[in-house]
């Protein structure tokens, strides 16, 4: 008898966070390694974020807190939400959990019976599929295609809407394209959901504060009011404020779900760290001016890994409106050799070349959903980046 869960084995460990643990294992193992497969900021935590969990320690307040959030998160996070998006909410319409992915896990767990379908456009982050089947749904792909920046057509999503159709999850900026919708785009997409009204709305808006070249960031609930009683808006404070390792995530959404979702963490995790939540009551209500300048320093890294990924043999590299990665196509290189006698015949073989040849640990297209491509995070200085790509330019050359 399998000790695994049949549920589980439908389930794939996370890509990119294997690729960490063998960039982390070579490195120490003696190797020089770039590892460019993380999502994560290299940036510290402001200094008052910090400053007000340590203020909450010694006040004692350590003990546990409502199963999905204290009262005080909650109200920043309604005030957040009516300050940036335009959207009302009670506290009673909040869940806060420990990190945006229990957040969605928690919604699809109270939500899903088998046979439901969850449509998750590709390129997708990996764990909305899995997270979907542990779920007890079925994950259905609809691809968002290059030559329309990745993102999500009306009449697919039309052509992809059954009877058994229950979610649609967005990421907008999308992990791991950076593709992110317009308010027209977000639109469009509204049209077609509001004829199949069974179908709620997951919209992953993580990387809200991560959009560039003056990017107007709008959410589906924002820009259609209609569909706010059948829309989860999750976000977080992991990304803008440099608070990974915090794990504190949230989500507005209807009270009823928002119930739900309560009972699931009720018998599960309980509350996330209190002292996490005083450091995020801090993130949402002090001051937000280091977000620009954090802004800032990603888009010139941006332009400069597009920039260096364009002049690699092989390779193109399109240009996003936010998060921190780039999702290059390397089209030009399926069939070639290394030198070593390797035939590049897919982006699994192009990474695992990459990292052999010259230490530089990505994430392969096909985690995501669509190959041949690859994921570059540049969440860390313009040196490291430069260097990385100009080992890439390298073994792109190298390649007959």
């Amino acid at each position: 008898m399998s000790l695994q869960s049949s549920a589980l084995a439908r389930v794939k460990p996370s890509a990119t966070i294997a690729v960490s643990a063998k960039a982390r294992a070579l490195a120490a193992a003696g190797r020089d390694i770039i590892g460019l497969g993380a999502g994560e900021p290299d940036f510290d935590t402001p200094d008052n974020i910090k400053q007000a969990a340590i203020d909450a320690i010694h006040r004692g307040e350590t003990k546990y807190t409502d199963a999905d959030g204290m009262p005080e998160l909650k109200k920043a996070i309604v005030a957040k939400f009516a300050r940036e998006n335009g959207l009302t909410y009670e506290v009673s319409q909040i869940h806060v959990a420990s990190g945006g992915k229990p957040v969605i896990y928690n919604a699809l767990l109270a939500t899903l019976n088998p046979g439901d379908e969850v449509l998750i456009p590709a390129p997708y982050w990996v764990s909305y599929p899995d997270m979907t089947l542990l779920a007890g749904g079925e994950p259905v792909f609809v691809t968002g295609e290059e030559k329309d920046g990745f993102k999500l057509r009306p009449e697919v999503l039309e052509a992809a809407i059954t009877p058994r159709t229950k979610w649609l999850i967005l990421n907008s900026p999308s992990n791991p394209t950076g593709a992110a919708y317009t308010r027209a785009e977000l639109e469009a997409l509204a049209e077609v959901l509001r004829r199949h009204p069974q179908v709620w709305i997951l919209t992953d808006d993580m990387y809200e504060h991560l959009t560039f070249d003056d990017f107007e960031y709008t959410t589906i609930a924002q820009v259609a009011p209609d569909l706010y009683d059948r829309t989860l808006t999750v976000n977080g404070v992991s990304k803008a404020y440099a608070m990974t390792g915090w794990r504190i995530g949230y989500a507005g959404g209807p009270k009823a779900l928002i119930d739900l979702m309560r009972k699931v963490a009720s018998q599960t995790t309980s509350n996330p760290s209190s002292v996490s939540q005083w450091a995020a009551v801090e993130a949402l209500n002090g001051t937000q001016d280091f977000l620009k300048p954090r802004n800032d320093a990603f888009q010139a890294r941006r332009d400069l890994v597009v920039s260096m990924l364009n002049q690699a043999s092989g390779i193109r590299c399109p240009n996003p409106e936010g998060a921190f990665y780039v999702y290059p196509s390397i089209e030009g290189l399926i069939g070639k050799t290394t030198p070593s006698g390797v035939v590049i015949d897919g982006d699994d073989t192009f990474t695992t070349e990459l990292l052999e040849a010259e230490g530089v640990a990505v994430v392969q297209g096909s985690a995501f959903g669509l190959s041949p491509y690859f994921r570059v995070s540049y969440a860390t200085s313009e040196a490291v980046l430069e260097e990385a790509c100009t080992r890439i330019q390298r073994f792109a050359a190298s390649l007959k």
